[in-house]
């Protein structure tokens, strides 16, 4: 026997929207379109990251004309088709953009930003600072350190840095630390690095 339309069960029509809503807003929030159209303005929407993904880059205050510099970090989650990029090892892949701020530009040399892990077993460069003193690049360390130096010139970089550190700054995952080997009363003075 054939069932009409009418004898059919009715779903509410604010039920089915709900569901309908939960079914499409996922998918389109974090799929890639043809076109760009939701997922890059799901992500357009919220250009600056939260807080705690913030570095500060401190001055050493060592070299002529940067007593004044200020900079930050922004980390942001590397984009990648599965939602999610992380390296062969299987840590994130963090995009990190750094901007400093009242920095003269140098009568000589360049200022190149470096990577690190907190022990400085391994640095990695990101690049030479460009003229608005800003510069990109990727990080998969959970933790690490940001500095950045003045070097002679841009074709002699090395492994590593070997110009006097300009500016340093710490991920905030770095700042994390237990208390053990200290005494009861006692605290690491990260603040007196300029990590605070």
């Amino acid at each position: 026997m054939r069932t009409l339309a009418k004898d059919r069960p009715r779903v509410a029509a604010g039920a089915g929207a709900a569901l309908a809503l939960l079914l499409i807003v996922p998918l389109a929030a974090f799929g890639p379109t043809a076109a760009g159209g939701a997922a890059d303005a799901c992500v357009a929407a919220d250009t600056d990251p939260p807080a705690y993904y913030k570095i500060d880059l401190v001055p050493t205050r060592r070299i002529p004309g940067t007593k004044r510099a200020t900079g930050v970090g922004y980390v942001t989650f590397a984009r990648s088709p599965f939602a999610v990029a992380v390296s062969p090892e299987g840590s994130y892949v963090y995009d990190l953009t750094l901007s400093v701020a009242q920095l003269r530009p140098p009568r000589q040399g360049v200022y190149v930003a470096w990577v690190s892990t907190p022990d400085l077993d391994q640095v990695r460069r990101l690049g030479v600072l460009d003229a608005a003193m800003q510069v990109k690049g990727r990080v998969d360390w959970n933790k690490f350190l940001v500095i950045i130096t003045l070097e002679p010139s841009a074709d002699d970089l090395g492994a590593t840095w070997t110009g006097p550190v300009v500016l340093r700054g710490l991920s905030r995952s770095g700042l994390m630390h237990t208390m053990a080997g200290h005494g009861p009363y006692q605290q690491e003075p990260c603040a007196t690095y300029g990590f605070n």
